[in-house]
């Protein structure tokens, strides 16, 4: 069983629901308009200068997303998560970046130039595997 994002309730697994609600949560949208985006992008949170995070006028999707961030994680955990496709997790974000509400950088080994944390990668690849 899983959660409807859209009410408070569980829902039986409906196969024709597994395409028809990304498609309607991503406006029809089936790719990124950013291609800066990837499995181990850190998101996070910004909140306004009171510290409060507004999610008023938002999907239901895009305040989890809000919410998880408050702490820095990874695209692929976002995802895994929300119970969404990465590339419909990448549309997401992508909207809360376009509307200055989460930041998203590459991890530190790669933002300083380093290669990236050979055990980070397999773990986020075991992760997806679970999936």
């Amino acid at each position: 069983m899983r959660v409807n994002h859209w009410a408070d309730e569980f829902l039986e697994e409906d196969p024709d629901d597994s395409f028809v609600r990304p498609y309607t949560i991503t406006h029809g949208r089936t790719v990124s308009a950013r291609d800066d985006l990837t499995l181990i992008t850190v998101i996070s949170t910004l909140t306004a200068p009171d510290g409060l995070v507004d999610g008023r006028g938002l999907e239901p999707e895009h305040r989890f997303i809000l919410d998880q961030c408050r702490t820095p994680c990874v695209l692929a955990e976002v995802a895994a998560r929300l119970n969404l496709p990465v590339a419909v997790a990448k549309i997401l974000i992508g909207d809360l970046i376009d509307a200055g509400r989460v930041s998203a950088r590459p991890p530190l080994a790669v933002a300083v130039g380093q290669r990236p944390d050979i055990s980070l990668l397999q773990a986020v690849r075991d992760g997806l595997r679970r999936l």
